[in-house]
């Protein structure tokens, strides 16, 4: 049984990065180089606490352990792993720049059943609310046929760069909120 999506407490950060690791070493292998894939889930699954503090990351769960998870941020992070820079945690200006969606994960024994789109209707319904026209993420290679799925418009290829040397294949994408 899975209960509804709901918003993300400081207290599930525990399952959401057990979630996060878990999925990343189920699913990038499938994508990426066995060191592409180490490197991800070491570098990209760090549960981004401003999100929940903020309001903007939900989960899913079943049976008591975390099963899925995602989010959006008014801020100017793109991504987890990208670093730190100064301007990171700058509130972007909803009629000029899009919000943007951060730290999707599904388990790899739940995926296709609809969770991940649910959180992607949350996340582009509050960021609507807030005054968001659009949304950008920067996609991994195992989440780019979600995107599109879901409407996102692929606007370019490119490495996602991560702190030890190893470089990810990743698409930026945008959805616009308007329509």
């Amino acid at each position: 049984m899975v209960c509804a999506v709901r918003l993300a407490t400081v207290s599930d950060v525990p399952g959401i990065g057990t979630l996060m690791r878990a999925s990343a070493a189920e699913l990038f292998p499938l994508f990426y180089t066995a060191h592409q894939a180490a490197s991800a889930a070491l570098y990209l699954t760090e549960p981004d606490v401003t999100l929940i503090e903020d309001g903007t990351y939900y989960v899913h769960e079943a049976g008591g352990a975390i099963v899925a998870c995602g989010g959006w941020s008014k801020r100017n992070k793109l991504y987890t792993g990208s670093g730190t820079r100064s301007d990171d945690g700058r509130v972007l200006d909803p009629a000029t720049e899009p919000a943007r969606v951060r730290a999707m994960f599904v388990r790899h024994d739940w995926t296709r059943r609809g969770l991940a789109r649910a959180i992607l209707s949350a996340c582009a319904e509050a960021a609507r609310d807030e005054g968001f026209r659009s949304l950008a993420l920067m996609s991994t290679l195992p989440g780019v046929p979600l995107y599109r799925a879901f409407g996102f418009s692929e606007t370019r290829r490119t490495t996602v760069p991560l702190p030890d040397g190893v470089e990810l294949d990743g698409v930026e994408m945008t959805l616009d909120l308007l329509t």
